[in-house]
């Protein structure tokens, strides 16, 4: 039985793609049964009905090792973080909600310093600092002078990577610049899947050259903070991790403890203040929507 990965579902079809062919597809009655959906990013089994329409139907969904709910996409192992330096103002607090999200769900993310056209050396190099030190790969780009988009383009490589971030950081043009110089082109493709064919955008899987996939989907800029109480949160910055054994006690919150590992890290500069500063605004938020 062949195997391949939703890129697209709509209207109870979807599109699978076996090696540079794409398949449309029904999903069996049992998924319905079972109350599970078919989602882009699914690697699944089919049966091939007519080989020359390029007709199947979906027998069996693998195992997913992630899945999102905004935008509903299965097996995104990478997050891509984009911020602005200016317009807009970098929103660090919702890059750091972000970053609690991947780590929750164990995606690699990457932060890219968008539009460093606008500004100079000085006024982004502390945010490149502050998250390369807390241990992640801090990509600076220009949409305009092409500054950084290689390194995204090669950052994708056998992955499936999402953008999220604030409306206007320059997401949808980071990835139409992508998509319009890496897109792998597949005769049958654009018969079966035209782009913009819908009014109704839905999330889709684009193949760049890099052997990856690249979520193209609408409005995608929160996974929001769920399934995370406050007493956890400290799991999910892993610029912690490395302070966390010289705390005095075993659940320290690194808030108000004594002898806090993470708190010394801060005040000797290992770890980045204005990002520990959002931790406990985060903690604190957290912890009162658990009291209602």
């Amino acid at each position: 039985m062949p195997s391949g990965i939703i890129i697209k579902g709509i209207g109870g079809f979807y599109y699978v793609r076996k090696d540079d062919e794409i398949y449309e597809c029904k999903a069996r009655g049992i998924f319905r049964k079972d109350e599970i959906t078919p989602l882009p990013g699914d690697m699944v089994s089919f049966t091939i009905i007519d080989e020359d329409d390029k007709k199947g139907t979906i027998d069996k969904i693998h195992e997913r090792q992630s899945q999102l709910i905004r935008p509903a996409v299965a097996n995104v192992n990478q997050v891509i973080v984009v911020i602005s330096i200016k317009s807009p103002a970098p929103d660090l607090l919702l890059l750091d909600k972000l970053l609690v999200m991947a780590e929750h769900q164990n995606i690699d993310a990457i932060v890219c310093i968008n539009k460093i056209d606008l500004a100079s050396d000085k006024e982004y190099s502390e945010i490149f600092e502050a998250y390369s030190k807390a241990g992640y790969k801090v990509i600076l780009s220009s949409t305009k002078t092409g500054e950084g988009l290689d390194q995204l383009k090669e950052s994708l490589n056998k992955r499936i990577s999402v953008l999220a971030g604030q409306s206007g950081v320059g997401k949808s043009t980071i990835l139409n610049k992508i998509i319009n110089s890496q897109v792998m082109k597949t005769g049958n493709i654009s018969d079966k899947i035209e782009r913009g064919k819908h009014t109704t955008r839905h999330a889709e899987l684009v193949r760049v050259e890099t052997d990856g996939y690249l979520v193209d989907t609408p409005g995608f800029s929160s996974l929001g903070i769920v399934n995370i109480t406050y007493d956890k949160l400290a799991l999910y910055y892993r610029d912690f991790d490395n302070y966390t054994d010289k705390c005095r006690f075993t659940h320290c919150s690194h808030i108000n403890e004594p002898q806090c590992g993470v708190k010394e890290a801060v005040n000797e500069g290992l770890i980045d203040k204005g990002r520990y500063m959002r931790y406990i605004s985060l903690y604190s938020t957290l912890k009162q929507q658990k009291q209602y």
